[in-house]
């Protein structure tokens, strides 16, 4: 039933963590005393035919799952339906791949705009809907993935580029996903390049790696009411 496990300990780095702080406050007074609880994150299991993916603690304890729209991949997916290769996507060793749609927002200074996170100007971007994202020398585009994420209580996702855009010096950007976030991941492309730089629909952007508390936070995006909550679509920024 299951397509693959996906875990992650970083119980170890975290030790590590807490003997070296435990070092420095010993050394200088001005850290107070902490105690490094590990902390495990089990297997993420991922069910091939249903869009699902189950995190378990182990035997007799609670599951939690995090629900993924389809189409699911199960295994990773080198080459595209004809055959020429692909940017791969899908389910790896220790994460899910994630695909770009075929939405681009192509940023533009046509206008003159002063690029202000408070008060951004829409008419910023270029809309464009295709196969392919031309992205200008020294410019960037938002996009969006294919799948759109719930994020449990006690999870925290983190993004990471995928090494084939970052040797082309195409830098992908996203923050972690936080518990109880849920919609369309929105995308950003930055061509640090003095050339035009192409970005695929369809094909993988990113890594997702899940990252599982053993108790569930205080405050979820959810409970806060982020203003990002339940977007679809390419989103720009949001005061």
């Amino acid at each position: 039933m299951f397509g693959g496990a996906v875990f992650i300990r970083v119980s170890t780095w975290l030790v590590a963590l807490g003997s070296a702080l435990a070092i420095v406050a010993g050394s200088v007074g001005q850290f107070p005393a902490w105690s490094p609880r590990a902390v495990l994150v089990p297997p993420i299991r991922i069910p091939t035919e249903a869009s699902v993916l189950s995190a378990t603690q182990g035997p007799g304890s609670s599951e939690v799952t995090l629900r993924m729209s389809r189409p699911f991949v199960d295994g990773q997916v080198k080459k595209t339906d004809g055959g020429s290769g692909a940017i791969s996507y899908g389910l790896s060793s220790y994460g899910y791949d994630v695909r770009c749609a075929d939405e681009f927002k192509i940023f533009t200074n046509i206008n003159s705009a002063v690029v202000d996170p408070k008060d951004f100007d829409a008419n910023s971007f270029v809309d464009i809907k295709s196969d392919v994202c031309i992205i200008p020398p020294n410019s960037f585009a938002l996009a969006r993935t294919i799948e759109y994420m719930r994020i449990p209580r006690n999870v925290l996702t983190i993004c990471l580029g995928k090494s084939t855009y970052a040797r082309c010096g195409i830098i992908v950007n996203v923050t972690p996903l936080e518990p109880e976030w849920e919609g369309h991941v929105t995308l950003e492309f930055s061509n640090t390049t003095p050339l035009p730089a192409k970005i695929y629909a369809g094909e993988g952007v990113a890594q997702f790696l899940f990252l599982e508390s053993d108790e569930q936070c205080e405050t979820s995006y959810k409970d806060k009411k982020g203003k990002y909550q339940g977007q679809t679509g390419v989103t720009v920024p949001r005061l």
